[in-house]
């Protein structure tokens, strides 16, 4: 290595840069070093060729990646040059292949580019001519006819091109000259020719040194010395049938096959043409550790594993030496092609990878960047490559094999949150190789999505005279973002309850009842609630996540106040409204009067003070009196019923159990005095029970009295007694009770005309106006009562139906229809509700509309005679006749 080394060292000193340019068809940037440049040595300046300004390629990591070997070469951080890293080695990297190129990748950031530079490591001469032995043994005959040609080995050089073209030359030698043959482009063969005869007694052996020199500049020698020896006659060689044997094998040979069978021919006779048969002269030498010659048969075999990739041609030669005194020989040549087949599976390298990223990236970023190669050539080095799934990703070739990852279709990290992208290389070989890189591919979060509920609507019941500070629910959202953007917090939007929009007394915002916990969303009360104040809130809670920009959601909850049995029943005045007229000229007397009482504590009521008046002598079950009470409540906590406290035991009076009805038990007798005192309890269903009391006091009067407290009473107050009987036998005598049985049956007669007069009125009134909603007079909320044979139901809601005339001032029925006690839905659908048939009310009054109508037409001339009785039998019954006819 002598020789090489000095070559090195010539090279060294002179460090040529050959070429350093763009290759216009696809940015590929060649430069060009000899091999054995000391490390350090600037190959080109990258950067500058590049197009890239003073400190941007260390701004920008400007950096190599190899292909699966190792590199050489590396990049100044500082400068952006190109200098050799380690020891080049051409005859290492590539052997006999030229040229010898080290293909790279160049990367640059920000933005993400890929170059591809392609290095030329050059050759120089640092490599002698070798025999493949330091001497030649040699035998001729001694009878050889002139111009014989007898081969000698050849010398290989490492080196390429000039510097392995070997040429070779013969130390001066009177019997041998030297002719070279040319073999191949691969170098020439050098063969021994005899030109003058031999003389073996003269000079058995010859002495001669073959010296190969190659075309380097300075030239390098190698030497090997033939030792020539006469022989005694055998004056015929072998002969093969062929001089050239041509094969093809394929790479996947398997070791024994047979690759060729040679045959040779020798006329001698006996041990003369007995033969042996040798391979010689491998080119390259890697040949002779594959290659097999039988001694016997001449047949070839394999030895070895083929690879295309590492030899694609050999050849050799056949010697077949017979076994005469001295032997000869002859010699065939052999040419083994090697047949590429796909065995080699391509292979796929992350130059680059960019993870996570964004669900909102935009199409066509680059995810990662992938080199594929393949070892074999031709259609089994072609490669195709596909990305599975198919999506979101797609492959977009860049450069003859290399291919960047993009994004295709947009991305959704709740949907998916992190892809195993597999790349799949196949070669067009048969069968087709493939291989397989698998990536991974996290999404990031972003703030894509607002929070939802579970429910748009929610339904909440709370009771009243609830704790404040009590929970009433819990409400929650879902945001499938995550960290910040999924945390969700929760507010009071809007919504109120009250008559006005605004910030009036009669408005109050809803979170002036309810709040509603920021982190958790349970929903609590702020103080109690009453549900005589508010039966029903509606408000929105709001739902906002934390990120950037927040997103919100909103749910609509409805709270309804379901009702407690906090109140008392509370007695009501006459339905009149004021006093009535109980007896004539006794203003004093009115028909109910409240003594006046406080309301008790605990669950009881008020207590009134009532009077009323009976007839002597009153049939049972005949009516005294009506108690009137209502409750705030609503439901079974305002369904009331009335119990008679004093006097208990077999009393005249009894009390309708749900009516409030106040009617003799028994026949009224002089013996149960001229008072009589009750105690009523008014109480409701609820838990506990609430009650309230009344005082009734009842007088007893006679039966003249008593009819006329009747007539003057009206429908709205108590109902007397029946006609008393008479006086204690005083002077007035028989016609005085004439009289009064007289006046008794004008008084029916009246009474069953202003009966059918107010039926008639209220069927005409109830076609023509109902429904008309009827609202009680008096202080607080606005109340409706309905009073039946099963007690008295208050309902406290303002949705209701009232059935009512109007005649002297006061009602003349009690009769309600009322909805059910619920509030009405929240902002309910618009339907298209089918026609309602026609309600009872109206099918009765066009019915008894001709009968009304004659009813009046004829009322005039009945009147007049009745106004005549009248006047012949008391002033007080003329007085209501003039009364009904003005009316009529």
């Amino acid at each position: 290595m002598g020789v090489g080394g000095a070559a090195r060292r010539s090279w060294g000193a002179a460090v040529l840069v050959l070429q350093a340019a763009w290759a216009l068809g696809g940015g590929q940037v060649r430069y060009s070093v000899p091999e054995e440049a000391e490390a350090g040595t600037v190959v080109g300046r990258l950067a500058q060729d590049l197009g890239l300004e003073a400190g941007e390629a260390e701004a920008r990591r400007l950096r190599l990646v190899a292909r699966g070997r190792r590199a050489s070469v590396e990049v100044s951080g500082a400068s952006g040059a190109l200098v050799v890293s380690s020891r080049l080695d051409r005859e290492e990297l590539c052997g006999k292949s030229a040229p010898c190129a080290l293909r790279l990748e160049v990367l640059l950031d920000r933005p993400l580019r890929v170059f591809h530079v392609e290095v030329e490591i050059t050759d120089i001469n640092d490599n002698a001519p070798r025999f493949p032995a330091a001497s030649k043994n040699i035998s001729i005959s001694e009878n050889s006819p002139l111009n014989s040609q007898f081969p000698l080995e050849s010398a290989s050089d490492a080196d390429i091109g000039s510097n392995a073209q070997l040429s070779y030359t013969l130390s001066p030698s009177e019997h041998f000259t030297l002719e070279i043959e040319k073999a191949d482009e691969r170098g020439a063969i050098p063969d021994l020719v005899l030109k003058r005869p031999l003389d073996r007694e003269s000079l058995s052996e010859h002495r001669l040194v073959l010296t190969a020199s190659d075309g380097g500049r300075p030239a390098l020698t190698g030497t090997v010395q033939l030792v020539i020896s006469v022989l005694d006659s055998n004056d015929n060689a072998p002969q093969f049938n062929q001089s050239v044997y041509k094969v093809q094998l394929p790479e996947d040979a398997v070791e024994g096959t047979l690759v060729a069978r040679v045959a040779a021919t020798d006329p001698d006779e006996g041990i003369n043409s007995e033969m042996t048969y040798a391979a010689t002269n491998f080119i390259p030498l890697s040949g002779k550790d594959l290659i097999f010659v039988h001694s016997r048969t001449g047949e070839i075999r394999l030895t070895g594993p083929l690879d295309f990739e590492q030899v694609s041609l050999f050849h050799f030669r056949i010697e077949a030496r017979d076994k005469g005194t001295p032997p000869l020989s002859g010699h065939c040549k052999v040419v083994v092609e090697v047949l590429d087949v796909n065995d080699n599976a391509p292979e796929v390298w992350v130059t680059s990878l960019s993870v996570p990223v964004s669900e909102d990236a935009a199409l066509g970023t680059v995810v990662a960047l992938l080199s594929v190669s393949d070892r074999d050539s031709g259609p089994n080095g072609r490669v195709r490559c596909a990305v599975r799934p198919p999506s979101p990703f797609g492959l977009v070739a860049t450069f003859a094999g290399s291919y960047s990852l993009v994004l295709r279709e947009a991305l959704d990290r709740e949907r998916v949150s992190e892809y195993e992208v597999e790349v799949r290389a196949e070669d067009g070989g048969a069968p087709p190789l493939r291989a397989i890189r698998g990536l991974r591919v996290p999404v990031s979060d972003v703030n894509d999505n607002a929070p939802a509920f579970a429910q748009a609507v929610y339904t909440v019941l709370a009771r009243e005279n609830n704790a404040a500070g009590a929970e009433l629910a819990r409400l929650w959202a879902r945001d499938p973002d995550e960290a910040g953007n999924g945390r969700v917090s929760y507010s009071v939007a809007e919504g109120g309850a009250g008559s006005g929009s605004g910030s009036g007394s009669g408005w109050r915002p809803a979170s002036s009842y309810v709040s509603v916990d920021a982190e958790s969303g349970r929903l609590r009360a702020l103080r109690p609630l009453d549900y005589e104040e508010l039966q029903v809130l509606q408000f929105e809670v709001r739902a906002v996540d934390a990120g950037e920009p927040p997103l919100c959601g909103n749910a609509t909850v409805q709270l309804f106040v379901v009702d407690e049995n906090d109140n008392a029943p509370a007695l009501l005045p006459p339905a009149g409204g004021g006093p009535g007229p109980w007896a004539a000229g006794e203003a004093a007397e009115a028909g109910w009067r409240a003594s006046g009482s406080a309301a008790e504590a605990g669950s009881s009521g008020s207590s009134w003070s009532l009077w009323a008046r009976a007839a002597w002598a009153a049939p049972a079950g005949q009516v005294v009196a009506k108690i009137r009470a209502v409750d705030a409540d609503s439901g079974y906590n305002a369904w009331l019923r009335y119990e008679l406290r004093e006097p208990q035991g077999n009393g005249p009076f009894r009390v309708g159990l749900y009516s409030g009805e106040v009617s003799t038990a028994r026949a009224l007798e002089e013996a149960d005095g001229p008072r009589q005192r009750l105690l009523i309890v008014v109480r409701d269903h609820g838990e506990p029970p609430r009650s309230a009391t009344a005082t009734l006091s009842v007088s007893l009067v006679e039966g003249p009295e008593a009819v006329l407290s009747v007539a003057g009473m009206g429908a709205g107050a108590a109902l007397a007694g029946s006609v008393g009987v008479g006086s204690d036998g005083g002077s007035s005598g028989v016609a005085a009770a004439a009289m009064a049985a007289t006046n008794v049956w004008l008084v029916v007669a009246i009474c069953a005309v202003s009966s059918l007069l107010v039926l008639a009125v209220v069927l005409y009134g109830a076609g023509r106006w109902a429904p008309r909603a009827a609202v009680l007079a008096g202080p607080g909320p606005a109340t409706l009562v309905c009073a039946s044979e099963v007690g008295s139901w208050s309902y406290s809601q303002r949705h209701s139906r009232s059935l009512c005339v109007a005649t002297d001032g006061a009602g003349k029925s009690d009769l309600m229809v009322f909805s059910p006690n619920c509030p009405p839905p929240p902002c309910p659908a618009p339907k298209e509700t089918p026609q309602d048939p026609p309600a009872l009310l109206d099918t009765v009054s066009s019915a008894c509309e001709p009968l009304f109508s004659s009813f009046l037409s004829s009322l005039p001339s009945f009147l007049p005679s009745l106004y005549l009785l009248s006047l012949c039998s008391s002033p007080f019954l003329g007085s209501h006749l003039r009364v009904l006819a003005a009316v009529c």
